[in-house]
């Protein structure tokens, strides 16, 4: 049973701009002729396309007892209590309340966001912050994974 699963895909308006861009790509090429502006139209559009794909593709799950955070693989025994951020507590966690040693799955696009301490004491990293659309549904699978752990 997986308790939780969730892309963090970009916005419809990232898949325009990335549209725009191969627009502009063609705009760029078009004193070479029409051969040259059609091929900088369709890289430049795939090449936009792909920036966008690979970093709307960052997942987050909780699976086989550990929270999968992007590439971090973090075990939920090594986790404190999930804290929900609302958007304007997220900001701040993101800024001005941010430790450079936290690891952080940010998403600019996302406003809300989950923060978990790491209890682990041989770990350095003080809590993960982690960008999500639902982190209710987050918290509660990370308490329902460490009750079953316990």
């Amino acid at each position: 049973m997986q308790p939780y699963d969730e892309r963090l895909t970009a916005p419809r308006s990232w898949w325009f701009i990335a549209i725009l861009i191969g627009f502009a790509t063609a705009l760029i090429m078009l004193p070479f002729g029409t051969l040259p502006m059609l091929g900088g139209l369709i890289a430049g559009a795939a090449l936009a396309c792909v920036a966008v794909s690979s970093y709307g593709s960052a997942r987050v799950r909780v699976v086989a007892g550990s929270l999968v955070a992007g590439e971090a693989r973090i075990p939920v025994s090594a986790l404190g209590t999930p804290e929900v951020l609302d958007a304007d507590e997220a900001a701040a966690w993101r800024s001005y309340k941010a430790d450079p040693r936290a690891f952080m799955l940010l998403r600019s696009y996302i406003p809300t966001a989950l923060r978990v301490e790491v209890t682990d004491p041989q770990d350095p990293t003080p809590y993960v912050y982690v960008s999500t659309r639902a982190p209710e549904k987050l918290a509660t699978a990370l308490t329902a994974v460490r009750a079953e752990t316990a």
